[in-house]
């Protein structure tokens, strides 16, 4: 264990591992951007199928250039072990949720990107770790790519012209994916949220700060890059997105955990916001983005 919680730290390894030297009850906040399990990135496969289907890719992927350069999903059926992929992803966050719990303190919130398709899976974990689900904001996007195949054209290939007449207008895939969900659970604490905030300064939200940002206290919400500020990682968050979230739980001075860091744009908002925090990332090289992007930020006086 560490004899204190590092401060302004980059740390560059498995954060499985590394979540385990921090402190009990020592984090304010863990905000993280986790993997997905929907194939996005060879660290996005987070299941043992082989299916050959499975992070293939189609000609119309190839072609349009888009950040899915994978399938994530089976295409010829579902076979039992394609049945197993969200049970996997339900596993793996439950190899971590524990230890996040460990180091929350009481009313410590996590706020967790965890995608449509599982992210039922990754509460259960949380819940089954002992956090509370407090609810699931929803974040929208003004730009969302869409790939979704038209069903005619499969008929056309095939040769089949009456189905490809009946079926016009039908698509595989799903609607365009403007929405994304984030998990918002918190450490059980003693007696009430008021008596809380006075021991660890945690467990009630700034009503008035979030007002600030979006106009209105909606858990649904809009939310986009700013100009040049993309680039940097295929799942990138907006830091304006990040600082919502962190002015929503936290004051200036408290501890904000991201384990799973990215391109570290929680580490970037952090810093902005006057918070401290912990970054850890597994890839060397972004390590070096993260700890350039945070180079150039003046860290503000925290009150």
């Amino acid at each position: 264990m560490m004899k204190k919680v590092p401060e302004n730290a980059v740390i560059c390894g498995n954060s499985i591992e590394e979540m385990k030297k921090i402190p009990d009850n020592s984090v304010h906040l863990l905000l993280s951007d986790i993997p997905y399990g929907i194939g996005l990135e060879d660290w996005d496969v987070l299941h043992a199928n082989t299916n050959s289907a499975y992070g293939g890719s189609s000609p119309a992927q190839g072609k349009a250039g888009s950040v899915f350069k994978k399938r994530g999903k089976p295409i010829n059926g579902w076979s039992e072990a394609d049945k197993r992929i969200p049970y996997e992803y339900q596993e793996w966050c439950a190899s971590w949720a524990s230890e996040w719990l460990r180091v929350l303190k009481p009313g410590g919130s996590v706020m967790i990107f965890a995608g449509r398709r599982f992210s039922h899976r990754c509460i259960v974990a949380l819940e089954d770790a002992g956090f509370n689900l407090r609810d699931m904001l929803g974040w929208t996007r003004p730009k969302a790519a869409h790939r979704a195949q038209r069903l005619s054209l499969v008929y056309d290939k095939r040769g089949d012209t009456a189905s490809s007449e009946f079926w016009q207008g039908w698509r595989v895939g799903n609607l365009k994916p403007t929405f994304e969900p984030i998990i918002w659970a918190f450490k059980p604490y003693k007696v009430t949220i008021a008596d809380n905030v006075l021991e660890h300064g945690l467990g009630a939200y700034n009503h008035e700060k979030f007002k600030e940002y979006f106009g209105s206290i909606d858990n649904h919400f809009e939310c986009g890059m700013s100009a040049g500020e993309g680039g940097l990682h295929p799942a990138q968050k907006p830091i304006k997105l990040m600082e919502v979230l962190i002015d929503l739980v936290t004051v200036p001075g408290q501890i904000v955990v991201d384990p799973f860091a990215g391109s570290g744009t929680t580490g970037v908002a952090a810093k902005n916001l006057g918070r401290k925090y912990i970054l850890i990332e597994r890839s060397p090289e972004l390590c070096e983005v993260v700890a350039e992007r945070l180079d150039k930020i003046n860290q503000p006086p925290l009150f």
